[in-house]
């Protein structure tokens, strides 16, 4: 099949679909044909299963949306942005330029918040976001944590208002508390648990992140300072301050990392200080617990 210079309103899908494969692999997109087939879908607004069922189908009044999405995306846009959504533990959360695009890695500091409070699932616990950007974390953790309630902290105001808007969404508001603040500048003690998944790329290495990070993430999301270690000298002692008698730290590390933040945990006076790896085998999340 010879694939088309541009779409119109009479263009099959297969067509289409050809078509974007081959430019995405000319954009060197990883997988070109998977991208097109997740970048057709949602720019036609049709499930996997109807290109597959009625491929001849022609997209219709789409196609300008359809040639749009392509564009974008063989630029290294993420489609997740394109869309203006990204699914994260099961919740359909908005993302705009003003906040991290929240990755399936880091649904391992859920994963881990689970495993440390598994027998206080029914208690009225208090949980700190540090860094909140979209509000993934809290959201999955008052979504999963029925009588607990949460504040969420960004510097970025923009990020805050992205985190207001899916804490509401996911009907959470009434248990949960958006802030704007320079991490815990202003906030009151004591928690249960402490979460941040924080800026941990070295400043030298910003440049060299694939472009779809790169060119799409916040700045202030991804920069950690000479050695990608600065937000962590900040929040494990000020974490320590307002954390209750045996509460937890739950942080995600960069590549690398994991030893670098015992240590700083370490020496802030946490105790039972651990590394939890992600699904892929990498260390993920260093957790640290406030003595008893």
């Amino acid at each position: 099949m010879t694939t088309a210079v541009g779409l119109d309103a009479s263009t099959p899908r297969a067509e289409a679909l050809a078509w974007m494969t081959e430019r995405f692999a000319g954009s060197l997109i990883e997988d070109p044909k998977r991208e097109a087939w997740l970048t057709l879908g949602a720019a036609a607004d049709v499930p996997p299963l109807a290109l597959i069922v009625a491929p001849e189908e022609p997209l219709g009044p789409a196609a300008r949306r359809v040639e749009e999405f392509a564009a974008r995306r063989a630029a290294g846009e993420p489609l997740s942005r394109i869309v203006g959504e990204r699914e994260f533990w099961g919740l359909r959360l908005a993302i705009s330029p003003d906040v991290l695009d929240p990755r399936p890695e880091t649904e391992t500091i859920v994963e881990a918040s689970l495993g440390l409070l598994k027998g206080r699932r029914e208690e009225p616990l208090r949980v700190l976001d540090l860094g909140v950007g979209s509000g993934a974390l809290i959201c999955a953790l008052l979504a999963e944590f029925a009588l607990a309630r949460g504040v969420g902290v960004d510097i970025s105001a923009g990020a805050a208002e992205v985190a207001r808007r899916n804490v509401a969404a996911c009907g959470l508001a009434g248990r949960a508390e958006i802030r704007v603040a320079d991490w815990t500048s202003g906030v009151k003690g004591p928690f249960d648990l402490i979460v941040s998944n924080p800026p941990y790329i070295p400043g030298a290495d910003l440049a060299r992140l694939p472009r779809e990070v790169r060119d799409f993430d916040p700045p202030l999301a991804l920069d950690g300072g000479n050695d990608g270690l600065a937000a962590y000298r900040r929040i494990a002692p000020e974490g320590r301050s307002l954390l209750s008698a045996g509460g937890w730290l739950v942080v995600e590390v960069g590549a690398g990392q994991a030893a670098d933040v015992l240590a700083i945990v370490e020496r802030c006076g946490f105790v039972a200080a651990m590394v939890e790896k992600d699904l892929a085998g990498r260390d993920r999340v260093v957790i640290a617990r406030q003595p008893a």
